[in-house]
């Protein structure tokens, strides 16, 4: 019982990691798009064109996230050893 619990937790632990990966990936994008295409009116894009740039960074790194979990420690959604 206790390695299902274990599995459990790990799962959790996963989970989390690769959400707030995902959630900051996605609003530091969003944020560098609308920044450079507002005062500098370099991109001309839409609101929705920009959230779909910063929903294309999320997925790369929901992506990334998942090759981690191959790849690096089952705990963490990093490729880095030790995180």
């Amino acid at each position: 019982m206790s390695n299902l619990t274990t599995i459990g937790k790990t799962a959790q632990t996963y989970a989390k990691d690769v959400a707030e990966r995902v959630a900051w990936t996605f609003l530091v994008s969003a944020g560098g798009v609308a920044l450079a295409a507002g005062p500098a009116d370099m991109f001309h894009l839409s609101f929705w064109q920009g959230v779909g740039t910063a929903g294309i960074a999320a997925a790369g790194s929901l992506l990334k996230g998942l090759v981690a979990r191959v790849v690096g420690d089952k705990n963490s959604a990093s490729t880095a050893p030790g995180v």
